[in-house]
């Protein structure tokens, strides 16, 4: 094939995932971002200089990105990160690729840590099932008067993830990493507790979108037949082991109908707990927040 320019490039992925995709204006996105990912420019570049030549190792690793791309392989995958709330982190596919509906998460842990805060408390916060690390390291981030958070999850791998997202983002002293199930890494009491546990039914997956099933980890996915065993043991363990202080809030990622039943079983286990759960920017039911009185 002859030496392409970058406008022939932009034209040859884009006929090529049109083959695959009827979404013309994912497959434009999803083609910029592999072609500024082997070029090593921002996409002003692509537009300045459309017919900049690209060299021969260029164009075979663009196309080879192409063609995993028609099999279905996620874009964050093919280029190895994915930007969430305004950060870039490392993701493979040893850890579920951050989404857009978690930073409604984020704003609320935030909003909730600046109040403690504010009234001269410094929380203790954990985040549970952190995969990548993208919460937690938001979190001390965006809030540098935290002195730290727990960051727990069940598999070595996504911990491996979320150390080189520690180091990256420069918080590895303030992001402490615990490897166990669920709550039982966590060595003290807390005031905010976040988790976005796998939320998925396995009665739901013809609902998931092809290149999520095929290749993000299955385990940072699903949760039995629909969706709510983790969710069910972590609000049990986090009654059973005495995990939160007087006055805390739980934080939860759900899926679009598990806000009653949730809510049904907090109420049983603590009575006299506030249970709001608050659309994502689609409109569905996407996070359930508890205060404990």
């Amino acid at each position: 094939m002859k030496q392409m320019t970058i406008r022939e490039a932009q034209s040859r992925g884009i006929h090529l995932l049109s083959q695959t995709s009827p979404d013309q204006r994912g497959v434009n996105l999803d083609v910029r971002v592999l072609l500024m990912h082997v070029l090593g420019v921002e996409s002003t570049t692509l537009y300045a200089y459309p017919e900049r030549m690209l060299t021969p190792e260029q164009q075979r690793q663009f196309l080879s990105l192409i063609e995993r791309r028609q099999r279905g392989e996620p874009v964050a995958y093919l280029v190895g990160h994915k930007e969430f709330y305004g950060l870039d982190f490392l993701v493979d596919a040893r850890v579920l690729i951050p989404r857009p509906e978690t930073e409604l998460l984020v704003e609320t842990a935030l909003a909730g840590i600046r109040t403690r805060i504010a009234a001269g408390r410094l929380p203790i916060v954990a985040d549970i099932g952190t995969g990548s690390g993208a919460i937690p390291i938001t979190l001390a981030v965006e809030e540098p008067r935290l002195p730290f958070v727990y960051a727990c999850d069940i598999s070595p791998d996504a911990l491996d993830v979320a150390r080189s997202n520690c180091q990256r983002h420069h918080v590895e002293a303030r992001v402490r990493l615990l490897q166990g199930d669920l709550l039982e890494p966590l060595p003290e009491p807390v005031d905010i507790l976040l988790a976005n546990l796998p939320y998925v039914g396995t009665t739901e997956t013809e609902s998931l979108a092809p290149d999520v099933y095929a290749y993000e980890p299955h385990q940072a996915l699903f949760s039995g037949q629909y969706g709510l065993d983790l969710l069910q043991r972590f609000c049990k363990e986090a009654r059973e082991f005495g995990t939160l202080k007087v006055g805390s809030i739980i934080l939860l990622e759900i899926g679009y109908q598990q806000c009653q039943p949730l809510t049904d079983l907090i109420k049983e286990l603590w009575p006299q707990a506030r249970v709001t759960c608050t659309q994502d920017y689609a409109g569905w039911d996407r996070l359930l927040q508890v205060n404990l009185l």
